[in-house]
Order: structure tokens, then C-alpha cells, then sequence
């Protein structure tokens, strides 16, 4: 058919990827850093539309029929009558909106009212909760707000030169905590409870759909979040989960419903192609490992993992719940880490280094305890971050997760699932692929690790951590 681009306009980059219609082939790929310094708060979105002009430059776009844009979730742009930003874009996990977050549990009548309203409960960083922090404390600001866009919608409305008509896509929607994936509406009513009054919101429009053209002729995608986006590009399926490793984690597998959860620990999200994304977080993830790192005078994490393999499974009976920042799986907010199981045998360094992997990954196996529970499958675990590829992480991990374990190879999936997205909507605006069907990139390549005879090790290890945990914090978790 062609070419298309992908562009991913991260909270400090952006990354463009040319590819093949047909294969998925990455031909060219461009970069650029967003002209802001650190990580705000309060961007200017003109800082996104300037990274990507450079990203682009060099004729990188020529020849491209169609492009997809992927671009950072939880990032709010409030529009005025006119279509003016009336303030900086909200963007990332801001801590300013926590107290508006349990404003709006309460106003609601409680997470399990939430939970069934849009299948999640408001965390400081959805738009619902930025609402409601720019109510409280920019009041004129917020009786100025006429329509609300996220960071993706942003960028397609500007790309088609700020039409009348305003898109989204279910994916992005499904993270504002306005929009039902079970329904597949939007709840104005919450926009309001949140706001103070009603506000435009973006018309929804199908995964393989067109957002529109531009006067060049350029097809414009739906766009997508970053996270819907790399599911997309990474060519997951029904059985697939992600689990992925940053300060804090996530689990996330592919459903083919929305799932509300009335304890909150489950977010349901819709994806890129018409299903969904129920995701669990932990807290507690790298950051558990750059504390012991620290902790034993450790320069990184290459050297904790080094540290750990010296270890064997179990580390002696040493136990770590790595808690340090409170915890959401299971619900823990005010509580602290624990060191459990100190003997004389088991006061080394390697088996401190060998508990916090184990800790960590056992933190997140309960996370993968939440979904299994709700009927979730779960045939493969996508390992992702820079920690997957640490050979501590990739020694415990199949067997913790009792399940094969991929670790693909750094690309920039998120950028490549909006390339996906283009194609799709370009072959059917020609009539040439079926609009319930995306075109068959080829998967990533990846490292597969198998739990084989250490499957039996590693679920003893498990058991260990669920003991000291229901010790600790008896009847805190029900999977």
C-alpha cells in the first residue's frame, strides 16, 4: 500500500517512525527532545507541535500517506471558547490533584460508586482529578474551560488545522475517568461533578477510523494514548499481559471486556483495536531496588543484580515486602517496607540483593493475582523497562509469574503502534483492509524465558512472601 509514520510524543520526546504499510518495516525514524527542561507540570503544548517539527525535519515525512499519533496519557488540555489553551496543559502523575482525587471519591459516594461509573477509581493523575484541582484552586481558569483534549487529541487537532470537529479515541478516553469502557460513553455528569459545569468533549471515534485529512491529503488517524499504542505495536493478543517495570509498576493484560473492579485495584481501560486494558498497579517496583542499591553502597542496579545471582532462590529465607512508598496492591497507602526472616546465615549482602528482586516480582505476581482472579488469561508475561533485562529479574521472574516470560528488544513500540494505527485506517479509507481487522505486522523480537523445573522453586518462594505478608498485614489482600 505504502508508507506510514508513527509519532510518539512522550513527556520529553518525540520520536517519529516511518514504516512499511505492508510488513511493518521500520524505514526511517526521527527524534527530538520537547524544548522544555526537567519534567513540569504545566507544559506549554506548543513546546509538543515545536519537538515535533524537528523530529520531522530532513524530509523524514516524505512520501507518507497517512500518520498516527501516540502521545503521553493523563495530560490535559483545557480549551476556551475559541479553542485558546486557557493554561498551560496538566500533565503527568501530579501530586498537586491528590486531595481533589479523594474529593471526588467522596462526592461520588465512594470508590465502588466510581468503579462502576467508569470502571476505575480518580487518581491524582487522570483529567477528572485535574478538573477538580482546577476548580478548587484556579476558579477563573476553570469557568474559562469550554473543551477538553488530551495531549493525542491535541496534536491531531492541530495537524488537521483546528477544525470544527474534535476527536478521540476509546483508548485515550477510557484514561480521563470521565468515559465508560463498559458503556462506551462519556459521563458529562462527572465532568461537572468535577469542574463545576459542562465542558465540550471530543467525539469518540472507532479504532480504524480516520480523525480526517489534511488539505495535502495526509490521512490522520484516531491517535491513541502511549500505552494503548505500544500494546498495539508490540502485536499483543488475548492471553497476553504486560508487566512493566518503572519506579512503580504495572500489569496489564488484553480482555475482551471491560472489567469494573469495586476494590479499585483494577483500572479498565479500553485499547487501540476494540478490546480492552485492565491494568493493576504496585508502587513499588525499581525504586525498591535503587533503595537496596543504596542501601548496600551499590553504584546500580547492574551491581545489585550481579550482587543477587550470588544468592540462590528464597535468599535464605529473607524476605522483603518492598512497601517503601506505601503501597495501592494491596491497598496499603500509610504503611512501610518490611525485612522479614534475619538469621545469622541469612545477614549478607547477596541475600538482601537476591529479597529485593524477589520482592519486587512477588509485588507484582500479586498484581497478576488481581486479573488472574477476575478470569483474565494469561499465556505470556511482556516484561518491559530497563530492569527486564537484568539477569536478576529475568532468573525469578518466569517462575514468580508462573508463566513464559518475553523480554523484547528496545524499540520504540509506542510510536510503532501508531504507524500500525495509520496503516489500518489508510487501508481501509482505500477499501484494501477490514475495519475489525489490523493489518498482520510482524510481532517483536524478543528473549523468551520459560519457568521449566524452577517452577516448583519459585512458587515456594511466593509462599514465603504471601506468609509474611498476611503476618505483617493480615486480610489486606483478596486477590
Amino acid at each position: 500500500m505504502g508508507i506510514v509514520a508513527g509519532l510518539d510524543s512522550s513527556p520529553e520526546f518525540t520520536r517519529i517512525v516511518v514504516c512499511d504499510t505492508d510488513t511493518g518495516a521500520v524505514l526511517r525514524q526521527g527524534y527530538a527532545p520537547h524544548p522544555v527542561e526537567g519534567r513540569p507540570s504545566d507544559i506549554d503544548p506548543q513546546a509538543w507541535l515545536l519537538s515535533l517539527g524537528e523530529a520531522a525535519g530532513g524530509g523524514l515525512l516524505e512520501g507518507v500517506q497517512a500518520i498516527g499519533v501516540s502521545a503521553q496519557q493523563n495530560a490535559l488540555v483545557p480549551l476556551d471558547a475559541q479553542g485558546n489553551t486557557v493554561r498551560p496543559a496538566l500533565v503527568g502523575g501530579d501530586k498537586r490533584a491528590q486531595v481533589a482525587a479523594a474529593d471526588l471519591v467522596d462526592a461520588l459516594g465512594g470508590r465502588e460508586a466510581w468503579a462502576q461509573a467508569v470502571g476505575c477509581v480518580p487518581q491524582a493523575a487522570q483529567s477528572v482529578t485535574k478538573l477538580r484541582w482546577l476548580a478548587k484552586n484556579e476558579p477563573e481558569n476553570a469557568q474559562r474551560t469550554a473543551v477538553l483534549l488530551q495531549a493525542h487529541d491535541w496534536l491531531v487537532w492541530q495537524l488537521l488545522g483546528r477544525p470544527l470537529r474534535r476527536t478521540t479515541d476509546r483508548g485515550g478516553a477510557s484514561g480521563t475517568g470521565y468515559w465508560s469502557a463498559a458503556t462506551g460513553a462519556w459521563r458529562p455528569d462527572l465532568v461537572e461533578l468535577a469542574l463545576g459545569h459542562q465542558a465540550v468533549l471530543p467525539e469518540v471515534i472507532g479504532p480504524s477510523e480516520a480523525a480526517g485529512t489534511t488539505p495535502e491529503g495526509l490521512l490522520i488517524s484516531a491517535g491513541t494514548g502511549e500505552t494503548m499504542a505500544a500494546a498495539f505495536g508490540l502485536g499483543l493478543g488475548l492471553g497476553d499481559v504486560v508487566v512493566s517495570l518503572g519506579a512503580s509498576g504495572s500489569v496489564m493484560a488484553v480482555h475482551p471486556e471491560a472489567l469494573a473492579d469495586q476494590s479499585g485495584m483494577i483500572t479498565s481501560l479500553a485499547d487501540a483495536t476494540g478490546m480492552y486494558l485492565p491494568v493493576v498497579t504496585t508502587l513499588n517496583a525499581v525504586r525498591a531496588l535503587r533503595g537496596t542499591a543504596e542501601l548496600l553502597g551499590l553504584p546500580d542496579l547492574e551491581s545489585l543484580s550481579d550482587l543477587a545471582m550470588k544468592s540462590t532462590p528464597g535468599a535464605h529465607g529473607l524476605v522483603l515486602l518492598p512497601y517503601l512508598e506505601g503501597e495501592r496492591t494491596p491497598n496499603l497507602p500509610h504503611t512501610a517496607g518490611t525485612l522479614a526472616g534475619l538469621r545469622r546465615e541469612s545477614m549478607k549482602p547477596e541475600h538482601l540483593a537476591r529479597a529485593a528482586f524477589e520482592g519486587m516480582l512477588c509485588g507484582l505476581a500479586d498484581a497478576l493475582d488481581v486479573l488472574r482472579g477476575r478470569g483474565v488469561e494469561v499465556r505470556r508475561i511482556f516484561l518491559l523497562g530497563a530492569a527486564a533485562e537484568l539477569p536478576a529479574v529475568q532468573a525469578s521472574a518466569p517462575s514468580l509469574f508462573g508463566a513464559q516470560v518475553v523480554v523484547p528488544q528496545p524499540a520504540d513500540y509506542a510510536a510503532i503502534g501508531a504507524a500500525r494505527q495509520a496503516a489500518w485506517a489508510l487501508g481501509v479509507s482505500q477499501g484494501a483492509l477490514d475495519p475489525r481487522t489490523p493489518p498482520a505486522w510482524q510481532g517483536a523480537a524478543a528473549q523468551v524465558l520459560e519457568p521449566g523445573e524452577e517452577l516448583a522453586v519459585g512458587q515456594a518462594v511466593r509462599q514465603q512472601f504471601t506468609a509474611v505478608r498476611e503476618q505483617t498485614h493480615p486480610g489486606a489482600f483478596r486477590p
